[in-house]
């Protein structure tokens, strides 16, 4: 499951908003102009980088992207340091230095989804870009289940319970719907799914590739590791492969971040 990156740029848009949605969580909406502007050919699950006007912090930072569409390009982000903290004081109609999308996306294919019931499993951060999933999926005829994991506070529900058949929720602290996490509510709900799909923490990654070994299925997983460059030319975001009887080492970034979960090793 691997497919050949996109040559990517660098744009400048325009940030055209903003937002708080809950906690530490930011919706931020990009727009951008022109050809290499209009995402026209995003694939979800790809990221994009965004490059700070601080000079201080010259690594890029990788973000989902949630949706894209009309030349404006959605990104839901968690504050986790210096430069999200930077991002989130970003005001309207600011300019912003991004990538085209980077990274291989879901493996979608075109027909193959026509009234099949898929379930996509996410979450905390995982969350967003299920998104522009759900909609491909849809686009395709699927009938599409989702399993959100959260801490405590909830977000995007609204727009996802738009787009998909079902909607299941799950909290850490039982403060909305089903009391665990996303994983237990799927075991406990019992339902089998013709494809699943999933973005979130390592652990949640890991225990649905172990789930759909079990009801022999398959998942596509996006695996989140810490990333230098985003292009695949700093080997910092490594993951291993299981691939023709070998076990290698492959970036998230220019290989993944999308993976079947059968190959990915997760105890490595």
């Amino acid at each position: 499951m691997e497919a050949i990156m996109q040559n990517s740029k660098i744009i400048t848009g325009e940030v055209k908003k903003n937002i708080n949605l809950t906690e530490d969580i930011y919706e931020m909406v990009i727009g951008t102009a022109g050809e290499a502007g209009n995402f026209h050919d995003f694939i979800p699950g790809q990221f994009i980088n965004i490059y700070l006007d601080d000079q201080s912090m010259l690594l890029p930072r990788p973000v989902s992207i949630s949706d894209a569409e009309g030349g404006l390009v959605t990104i839901v982000y968690r504050i986790a340091g210096r430069g999200t903290k930077a991002l989130s004081a970003y005001e309207e109609n600011r300019g912003i230095r991004l990538s085209t999308p980077l990274g291989n996306g879901y493996f979608l294919d075109e027909k193959g989804y026509a009234n099949r019931r898929a379930a996509i499993v996410a979450g905390g951060i995982g969350i967003p870009p299920m998104i522009g999933l759900a909609k491909a999926l849809i686009e395709r005829n699927a009938v599409v289940n989702i399993f959100l994991g959260f801490r405590s506070q909830i977000f995007l529900v609204d727009k996802l319970e738009k787009l998909c058949e079902n909607i299941f929720i799950a909290t850490d602290d039982g403060s909305f719907g089903f009391r665990g996490n996303a994983i237990e509510l799927l075991r406990e709900k019992g339902d089998l799914y013709d494809v699943y799909f999933s973005c979130g923490p390592k652990m949640m990654l890991k225990a649905i590739s172990e789930y759909t070994v079990e009801v022999e299925r398959n998942v596509q997983v996006s695996v989140e590791e810490r990333m230098g460059c985003g292009y695949g030319a700093c080997l910092g975001c490594s993951c291993q492969i299981r691939e023709e009887g070998a076990v290698i080492r492959k970036s998230v970034c220019k290989h993944g971040p999308v993976f079947s979960g059968k190959d990915v090793v997760w105890d490595a």
